[in-house]
């Protein structure tokens, strides 16, 4: 069946086809879901949630670029929503700082570990780090999605970054000392 096909039957309230649909982009608005969530369980519900909003406004997708990128906006709209509505993004305090580069090392340090390190972040600086720098977002659209300013989603963002720093600094620095317990190790 085309896109096309299972589009137009999924806004007609067809079950086989809202599960086809889920089939073929569940992987892709999963890896979505598991960059905005904390856990797997939660990641999962989301997913979930998203999918419910997606077969309700489908009637409301009018063919007009991407079938995919609306899907993905909508899944990123339905977790952020989630996250406003039990207040977790409640703004303490705005400090700005000058964003600090992260140099592109990826040495000692796999992808699984650096999706756990940014699942672990608070969730208005994962929400910011995401949208930005994995999603392209402006600080603008960040601030107009989160009801915050731009300033804040500066300072999130900077934040996020000098704690990933941080945590990718202590993991290779871990790595060097293993390392080098194996390597004197046996000499001793």
């Amino acid at each position: 069946m085309s896109l096309e096909a299972l589009i137009d039957n999924c806004k007609k309230g067809d079950r086989k086809a809202q599960e086809q649909l889920y089939r073929k982009y569940a992987h892709i608005l999963f890896g979505i879901c598991l960059k905005y969530s904390r856990t797997k369980v939660e990641a999962e519900d989301n997913l979930h949630d998203s999918f419910m909003t997606i077969y309700e406004k489908i009637g409301q997708y009018e063919s007009k670029g991407s079938f995919e990128g609306w899907m993905k906006r909508i899944t990123i709209n339905t977790i952020l929503q989630k996250f406003r509505v039990t207040n977790h993004l409640k703004v303490v305090t705005e400090f700005i700082e000058e964003p600090e580069e992260l140099e592109a090392s990826n040495e000692g340090i796999d992808l699984q570990t650096l999706l756990n390190y940014i699942q672990e972040l608070p969730n208005k600086y994962r929400l910011t780090f995401n949208m930005y720098v994995l999603d392209g977002y402006s600080h603008k659209e960040i601030a107009a999605l989160l009801g915050t300013s731009a300033g804040t989603s500066k300072s999130n963002l900077a934040r996020a970054r000098i704690i990933l720093k941080e945590k990718i600094e202590t993991t290779i620095t871990r790595s060097i000392i293993c390392l080098l317990i194996i390597v004197f190790g046996s000499i001793l």
